[in-house]
């Protein structure tokens, strides 16, 4: 069986596609570098994060960009012979503007560096890129203030804009009308898109014309997908969907698992997949005719051998880097700017090497390397190596949300030089010390750790002496969706700032996420 999700922890807003016998799936990264997810499976059931599409500075400019801004419901698409990713980088997102900038690069080969982005339309957010049958393209938008769905026709080659913006859809009357995708299939296009708002009574629409630029009709027993309110899997909505080898068809969509006992969901937004079917009618259906997410979905049979399956074994939860290889794990991320402004692997000692920089509430230059957090109950532990001068340097480990929003144990000095371990708490951008610090041995390392049961957090650390666990306890609730009132997720992270001169190392020689154990 296929248990949902089946990508898990910050991975939102998926567009699939099929191509060379392999599926893939794009996801949101928003102010979070390299720009957009990507991950591979050649079965549906076991995915696997290759290399990220905006990698470079000339495709993507994050640095300033507010928190759940930037890079915003990318679209996957494939004709054949070009991979395309069409995206938003949003620069504003309160008040009666949002400045929603859309974008489109492509590819021969996915793996290999993409475009420079060509400049398409501010005109909303979430836009995607239509192949219809006959070779034409279409570009198609939502409009801010979900005020409707467009379709224009774009040069099949250059991608700049042909034909005459047409509104074709004006939702169903759910209202929050976002993420639509358009598909040829038979005799009718249908036109998929989010509704309901990106919160608790999230849901996906359907509709279809038999001309792409409609009028559409809303299909009937509408929302297509919702959430069950019986289920631990919720804001089910914001859907792509694909076919596969053996015929069938299916669709992946965002979801979330809030925490009970915090009434939110430290794991952020994540992506489901179900199976539907093509009813005589000409209506699709979530398979067994319910409309709601089911949490385990029949494994799909007929898309490879084995072998193509052993290939791509999967992303675990568990992670764990002990920074023998030379190469950057694809499955860090880092707050707006390129890791290698700061990080390198130093391959004779096999560690992590990081320059500080400014501090973590800043939204420019910050040393952090992060992995999502993909279980409710898990651990992150390091050791560092570290020496303070003064005590606008810090360097730790970093549970953390968003800029304003995060908990760090770390090692700095105190005015008198003295090495002293620190736990912080960033309410709001609300700095303060949960404890008094703590004087360290005169020695370079510490082991540091926090664990989380999904509501609660607590850390430790061993400064050579065993394993300390400071009166300390943070609540998980602060970092959550529903609290920031975001779209990311935690994270775990390595980091370090230098608030006197940004020249100061810090060291790591291995970082393990360990889930579902506490």
């Amino acid at each position: 069986m296929i248990i949902n999700p089946i990508l898990r922890g910050f991975c939102p807003d998926p567009s699939i596609i099929k191509a060379n016998g392999r599926y893939y799936i794009a996801t949101s990264t928003f102010e979070w570098w390299p720009g957009v997810r990507l991950f591979e499976s050649t079965d549906l059931k076991n995915w696997k994060q290759t290399v990220s599409p905006l990698r470079r500075r000339s495709q993507l400019d994050l640095l300033g960009a507010p928190a759940s801004g930037g890079v915003w419901a990318p679209c996957l698409s494939y004709d054949g012979e070009r991979f395309f990713l069409v995206y938003t980088d949003v620069k504003t997102k309160k008040g009666r503007f949002y400045n929603t900038n859309n974008y489109v690069v492509w590819t021969k080969d996915i793996y290999d560096d993409w475009s420079d982005p060509l400049y398409l339309n501010s005109i909303g957010f979430d836009p995607s890129l239509f192949h219809d049958t006959d070779g034409r393209k279409y570009l198609v938008n939502m409009i801010n203030g979900f005020k409707g769905i467009t379709v224009q026709e774009v040069d099949r080659e250059s991608l700049v804009p042909i034909g005459q913006r047409r509104k074709v859809y004006s939702g169903s009357g759910i209202g929050c009308l976002e993420g639509p995708h358009i598909y040829h299939i038979g005799d009718y296009y249908y036109l998929i898109a989010a509704e309901g708002g990106t919160g608790y009574d999230h849901c996906v629409s359907m509709a279809r014309a038999d001309n792409v630029y409609g009028p559409y009709e809303t299909c009937p027993d509408n929302p297509f997908l919702t959430s069950d309110p019986e289920s631990h899997i919720k804001k089910c909505g914001h859907a792509d969907i694909v076919q596969a080898d053996n015929g069938k068809w299916y669709l992946v969509h965002l979801c979330a698992r809030p925490v009970e006992e915090i009434k939110g969901c430290p794991l952020g937004r994540e992506t489901a997949l179900q199976e539907i079917e093509l009813k005589s009618d000409g209506y699709f259906v979530p398979k067994g005719g319910s409309r709601y997410c089911l949490d385990k979905v029949e494994e799909p049979s007929g898309l490879g051998g084995s072998e193509r399956r052993e290939e791509l074994p999967g992303d675990p939860g568990d992670f764990y880097d002990d920074f023998t290889k030379a190469v950057i794990d694809v499955r860090y991320s880092v707050p707006r700017h390129d890791y290698s402004d700061f990080a390198y692997i130093d391959t004779l000692k096999h560690r992590l090497v990081l320059r500080g920089d400014e501090s973590m509430n800043s939204c420019f230059r910050v040393s952090l390397m992060a992995v999502r957090q993909q279980e409710i109950m898990c651990t992150a532990v390091t050791r560092m190596y570290f020496n303070p001068v003064c005590y606008q340097q810090l360097a730790g480990l970093a549970y953390m949300y968003d800029n304003l929003n995060w908990y760090i144990i770390g090692k700095t000095v105190n005015e008198d030089g003295e090495n002293v371990l620190v736990i912080l708490k960033s309410d709001k951008g609300d700095i303060t010390d949960m404890i008094e610090p703590v004087k360290l041995p005169d020695r370079e390392d510490v082991e540091l750790k926090i664990r989380t049961d999904g509501s609660r957090i607590f850390f430790e650390y061993d400064a050579g002496d065993g394993w300390v666990q400071p009166d300390a306890e943070g609540t998980a609730a602060i970092l959550t969706d529903e609290y920031c009132r975001g779209f990311t997720g935690a994270h775990f992270g390595l980091y370090v700032h230098d608030m006197l001169d940004k020249s100061i190392r810090a060291e790591y020689d291995f970082f393990r996420v360990i889930t579902n154990r506490f």
